[in-house]
C-alpha cells in the first residue's frame, strides 16, 4: 500500500477524483482542477512511482494501485466520492466502480477492459529500465495528442515530453507490468454505478472501438466520441471533456 502525492482544490459537494495516465502526474488536469473546483472538493493523485508518489517495491497489480487510493482518501477523509480516471487511470477507476462502494459515480476516458498482449508491455518496461523514460518520450506524446494540436501547440508538446521523462524509470516500468496483467471484461457487467464513457477518434492507443466495449458491456452507461482528439482529450478538449463530465455528474 501507498499513500499517494495529492493535489487538491476547491470545497463542497461529492469530492472528485482524478486518476491520470501512464507516464503523467496531476498537471495533466489542470483544465479539470481549474474547472470543477469551483463547485466541488476537487482531487488528483499520481500514480506510486509516478509524479510526487513514492515508489513502492514489488510488482503491483491495477487492484493494487486501486487499494493505494483507497488508502490514499480515507488518509484525506474523503468518504464517498466520484471517479474520473484515464488510459491506466481509468483501469484504477474500473475497478473501484466496480469494488468500492463509496464510488458514487464513474467517468472512464480512452481506457480499456485489456490493453493489447503482455508481450508488448514487457517491451516497453524492458525499455524504459535499459534506456529511461525518455527513450519513449516521443512515440507516447505523439500518441497522447492528434498531430494537429502538437502543430499548433509546440510548447505543450515540449512541456508534456518534460513530463513523460520526469516519470521514475521503474515506476513507468512496474505500471507496465500491472497492464500487462489486466483483463476486466467479466467484471465490467457488474459495474451499477452511473457511468460516462469517454473516446478520442484519433487515439491510437486505445481505438474508440475498444473503448466502446467498456460501455456496451455496462448497464446504462452513456459513450461519447470527441473529434479532434488523441489519447488526452481533456487536455486537447478540454472544453467539451469538463462538459460532459458536468453533465454526467448532475444527471
Amino acid at each position: 500500500m501507498a499513500i499517494l502525492h495529492v493535489q487538491e482544490f476547491g470545497t463542497g459537494g461529492t469530492p472528485l477524483v482524478f486518476l491520470g495516465s501512464l507516464g503523467s502526474d496531476t498537471a495533466m488536469w489542470l483544465p479539470q482542477l481549474d474547472h470543477f473546483s469551483a463547485s466541488r472538493r476537487t482531487i488528483a493523485l499520481d500514480h506510486r512511482g509516478h509524479g510526487s508518489s513514492p515508489l513502492v517495491a514489488g510488482s503491483p497489480t491495477v487492484a493494487e494501485l486501486a487499494e493505494d487510493v483507497q488508502t490514499t482518501l480515507r488518509a484525506i477523509g474523503v468518504e464517498k466520492y466520484d471517479v474520473v480516471g484515464l488510459s491506466l487511470g481509468g483501469a484504477v477507476a474500473q475497478w473501484l466502480a466496480r469494488f468500492d462502494d463509496n464510488v458514487e459515480r464513474a467517468v472512464f476516458i480512452c481506457t480499456a477492459a485489456k490493453f493489447g498482449e503482455p508481450a508488448g508491455w514487457a517491451d516497453r518496461a524492458e525499455t524504459v529500465r535499459t534506456g529511461g523514460v525518455a527513450a519513449l518520450s516521443d512515440a507516447v506524446v505523439d500518441r497522447w495528442f492528434s498531430p494537429t494540436w502538437l502543430q499548433q501547440h509546440p510548447a505543450s508538446r515540449m512541456y508534456y515530453r518534460a513530463m513523460i521523462e520526469s516519470t521514475p524509470a521503474e515506476g513507468y516500468a512496474l505500471a507496465c507490468e500491472a497492464l500487462a496483467n489486466w483483463d476486466f471484461h467479466a467484471e465490467l457487467p457488474q459495474i451499477a454505478v452511473p457511468t460516462l464513457v469517454i473516446a478520442g477518434t484519433e487515439d491510437p492507443s486505445t481505438a474508440p472501438a475498444v473503448v466502446r466495449q467498456i460501455s456496451d458491456a455496462i448497464p446504462g452507461a452513456h459513450y461519447a466520441e470527441l473529434s479532434p482528439a488523441a489519447h488526452l482529450p481533456n487536455l486537447e478538449q478540454p472544453e467539451q471533456v469538463n462538459r460532459l463530465i458536468e453533465a454526467h455528474l448532475a444527471s
